[in-house]
């Protein structure tokens, strides 16, 4: 695979001295030296935090003054994965430390949306709500271990029902209300959850969708569900689903209760995630308090480089792990910015002008958007007033060099452009962005503190300055507890340990820079990663195989560094069918509606056999490598396939998408 165009030899920025010496990042390395830890450099703190796990994840616990309420009797007890465990002993909870650095009457969350609706949360604002809604909700019997389901979108009391939750020591869960029903179902249906929070309907590209019979669809679906509490978002003046028992928002936070926390063992579930493969349900990925606490909080400072004077902004839905994410942001004292509605509605200046109003200074979105904003030459930095702007952060999909050249031509050129990549899985960065550290287009700066990273080649040999699997060769805090009803763990061993076993396969092509900086190529497997919203073909082909007309269908996304998302579906017709305007209209529309508009297709295209291994399974990943430019030679073993001829259409596709071109290169 052919390197990103970049430049080798001159960073784009370097942070100054005095900049460098008030990153919390410095201070760490003060404080470690204090305590006769010398360590030189980012690179050396890395290295260290890789090779002795024990005394890095210890100072991280101490640094941060971690409140145990009983003690632990370990770091790490075994160091083969998945067979391992940190901190046992230990009864602690992730809501309790966000509250310990409550700042009273100063601004805990700024919330806006694309209809001009604002909000502002203090800290005494956000307290008293959590502590409200967590006595309603142990009123209701939610204790820990329970499940407490969400379907509201990027609003503050999302935020307060979580950290309710987590109080109390049940386990939160979250869709975004562009789901439908059978997405919704095939996740929290998995769970069962005792508690559901739901919204009306949500605001998006200038229109109005009303999901309250969809609401009423799911909870008919959900046999534990003791409850409904249901919040007023779009149709504040019109009646609620007709569904019992339901709660009101301001129902379930009217009588005031004192905020406490349940101590819960590290490992105990904090939430759960959905990530999917090529085939089945999306797995329910449960993380714990203590793991999430560590690593988001080693992040939240080190990384993202946050503090009580900062506010933290990522564009996310509810349904992204980079919503928790931003909810991480308050661990550290920092104000957290939501935005609900279209990133580029009514264009792309939309969060360029949150940036300004909101006194930004730390601006958090997807590759796709920053894309978007080059394509469409806005100039954010003339337009807008970012003198608070500090640092932009971008993941979800590789960005791309001209993007990193864009940022510091249009938006500000003292600036610390931090691309980053992580996963659902660990709900956490893998590569991240480090403020003492330059910036180079096209790279991550680093691999991240705590995350034993490599590039694999194809014998399982580490590599440098070589594209190879993105793997992670010793255990850190965030991997998940386990998956949900995967009791003997076979599910979450196969999903990240059967490629090499004791080593954490993510599925992602990487290059490790000499200079320790990384670069990512898009996934190895076949998983969409639609705009950074993950999604299994499974669910796309659930939804495109029922309409009437179509035989079979193979869908896949590229996003290979240089390309925005492009994600073509191919369909084998029926018999005497044709896709015609009228059919591509429906498998469009179904999608939409069914499953999340981000995943409708770029183009739809008939071919007259779907490729398949004589087994009958789709071969995405080989049809991925085939559009990525990869001759079909070394893409598939064609003596395995049914039917070898079926690969001639996308062979010919290859060939228009990977021409040389003029412009960005875009399909």
């Amino acid at each position: 695979m052919d390197s990103p165009t970049s430049n080798e030899s001159s960073p784009l920025w370097t942070p100054s001295v005095q900049r460098v010496q008030s990153t919390n990042l410095y201070a760490f390395l003060q404080w470690l030296k204090e305590r006769g830890q010398s360590v030189a450099n980012y690179a050396a703190l890395w290295k260290w935090s890789v090779t002795d796990q024990t005394e890095f994840w210890l100072a991280v616990w101490e640094y941060f003054d971690i409140h145990s309420s009983t003690p632990y009797h370990a770091v790490l007890e075994g160091a083969q994965m998945p067979d391992f465990q940190w901190f046992p002993g230990a009864r602690l909870n992730y809501a309790e430390h966000i509250f310990r650095q409550s700042r009273g009457g100063k601004a805990a969350i700024f919330f806006r949306n694309e209809a001009g609706l604002q909000e502002e949360w203090t800290w005494d604002t956000l307290e008293a709500q959590v502590g409200a809604l967590a006595q309603t909700l142990r009123n209701l019997g939610v204790g820990p271990g329970d499940r407490v389901a969400s379907y509201l979108p990027n609003i503050p009391q999302t935020v307060a029902a979580f950290l309710a939750t987590a109080s109390l020591g049940a386990i939160w869960s979250s869709c975004s209300p562009d789901f439908g029903p059978s997405s919704i179902l095939d996740r929290i249906g998995q769970i069962r959850p005792k508690v559901l929070f739901a919204v009306d309907g949500y605001r998006y590209n200038g229109e109005i969708y009303d999901r309250r019979e969809t609401v009423t669809q799911v909870v008919r679906a959900l046999p534990d569900l003791m409850a409904t509490i249901f919040a007023p978002y779009v149709f504040p003046d019109e009646e609620a689903p007709d569904i019992s028992p339901l709660l009101t928002w301001q129902q379930a936070v009217s009588r005031p209760a004192p905020l406490t926390f349940a101590q819960v063992p590290f490992e105990a579930p904090l939430w759960i995630l959905y990530s999917s493969g090529t085939t089945g349900m999306p797995k329910a990925i449960v993380h714990g308090h203590g793991g999430m606490l560590l690593q988001h909080l080693v992040n939240a400072t080190f990384h993202i480089d946050l503090s009580p004077d900062d506010r933290f902004f990522w564009f996310t839905t509810t349904g992204w792990m980079m919503w928790n994410i931003v909810v991480s942001g308050l661990l550290t004292g920092s104000a957290i910015i939501l935005y609900d509605g279209h990133p580029a509605f009514p264009d792309f200046n939309r969060l360029w002008q949150l940036a300004e109003e909101s006194q930004m200074t730390v601006f958090g979105t997807s590759a796709a958007y920053l894309h978007g904003c080059m394509k469409a030459r806005i100039q954010p930095g003339r337009d807008f007033n970012l003198q608070a702007l500090q640092s932009i952060g971008s993941t979800g999909s590789p960005l791309m060099p001209e993007a990193f050249l864009w940022v510091y031509a249009a938006v500000k050129d003292d600036v610390c452009l931090s691309s980053s990549s992580g996963g659902t899985d660990v709900c956490s960065a893998f590569v991240a962005g480090v403020p003492t550290l330059p910036v180079f287009a096209g790279e991550i700066q680093a691999r991240a503190l705590g995350v034993a990273v490599e590039a694999y080649d194809e014998a399982g040999v580490p590599v440098v300055d070589q594209v190879g699997e993105l793997v992670i060769t010793m255990p850190m805090p965030a991997m998940p507890v386990a998956f949900w009803n995967d009791p003997d763990g076979s599910r979450y061993r196969a999903s990240y340990f059967d490629a090499y076993p004791g080593v954490w396969r993510h599925g992602d092509w990487i290059r490790i820079t000499p200079r320790g900086s990384v670069i990512i190529y898009g996934r190895s497997d076949s998983t969409i990663n639609r705009y950074g919203i993950r999604m299994g073909s499974s669910e796309i082909y659930r939804i495109v195989e029922v309409i009437a007309e179509v035989q079979d269908s193979l869908v896949v996304d590229l996003e290979a560094l240089g390309q925005q998302s492009y994600m073509p579906l191919f369909v084998q017709m029926k018999p005497g069918c044709a896709l015609t305007e009228e059919v591509q209209n429906s498998i469009r529309g179904a999608l939409r509606d069914q499953l999340s508009p981000r995943h409708v297709p770029d183009a739809i295209i008939a071919v007259e056999e779907i490729p398949k291994t004589l087994s009958g399974k789709k071969l995405e990943i080989p049809v991925k490598k085939i559009l990525m430019g990869i001759p079909a030679s070394s893409s598939v073993n064609q003596g395995a396939m049914q039917n070898p001829c079926s690969l001639s259409p996308f062979i010919a596709l290859a060939a228009i998408l990977n021409r040389p071109r003029p412009g960005d290169g875009q399909p």
